[in-house]
C-alpha cells in the first residue's frame, strides 16, 4: 500500500472511529436508492467496512443485483461529515461472525451466532470524500464575518476527496 492510500485511509479511519451509524445506500432493481440506518461493526486497515444483516434482506437482495453503495456518516457535534462509495459483497463468514460479534447484536439475532439469517455485508472503499471543520460555533461566526468583511470567499475547514 503506498504512502498516500495508507495516509488518507487513516485519516478516514480516525474521523469515522466515533460514528456508530451511517446510512447505507444501495440501488433498488428499478434503479431508484434506498438508504438505512447501520451500525458499522469494523473498518480495517485494509479499506473493508463490516456490517451485520440479514441475509435474507431488502438489502442483500438488491446488493446481489448491484454492488454499488453508499455510506454516509456524519456527526454534528463536530462538524464532521463523510461520504464513502464502494461495493459490497454478502458473506456468512462463521470466523468472521466470530470476530465481529457483540451481545448487544442478540437485539437483531435473537439465535445469537447461529441464527440462520445471520449473515456480513463487506465494503470494500474505492472513494470517498470527507469535510471535516472547527467544531467551535465562534470559530466558525468569526471566519464567516472575516469572510463577509474582507470580500473573500468563506473556509468553513477541510474538504478532501479520496481514491483508494
Amino acid at each position: 500500500m503506498n504512502n498516500d492510500r495508507k495516509e488518507n485511509l487513516q485519516k478516514l479511519i480516525e474521523l469515522l472511529e466515533d460514528i456508530d451509524f451511517t446510512m447505507m445506500t444501495t440501488v433498488d432493481e428499478d434503479g431508484s436508492l434506498r438508504s438505512r440506518p447501520m451500525s458499522t461493526q469494523k473498518i480495517g486497515e485494509d479499506g473493508v467496512v463490516w456490517f451485520f444483516t440479514g441475509y435474507e434482506s431488502g438489502k442483500s437482495h438488491e446488493i446481489k443485483n448491484d454492488s454499488h453503495v453508499n455510506l454516509s456518516y456524519s456527526k454534528p457535534s463536530d462538524n464532521v461529515f463523510v461520504s464513502v462509495s464502494g461495493k459490497a459483497t454478502l458473506s456468512k463468514d462463521r470466523a468472521k461472525i466470530e470476530e465481529l460479534w457483540t451481545p448487544e447484536l442478540k437485539a437483531w439475532f435473537p439465535d445469537g451466532k447461529e441464527d440462520a439469517n445471520i449473515g456480513l455485508i463487506r465494503v470494500d472503499i474505492e472513494k470517498a470524500e470527507y469535510w471535516d471543520s472547527p467544531n467551535s460555533a465562534v470559530t466558525h461566526l468569526i471566519g464567516f464575518v472575516k469572510a463577509t468583511l474582507s470580500g473573500e470567499s468563506y473556509d468553513p475547514g477541510e474538504n478532501k476527496k479520496i481514491d483508494l
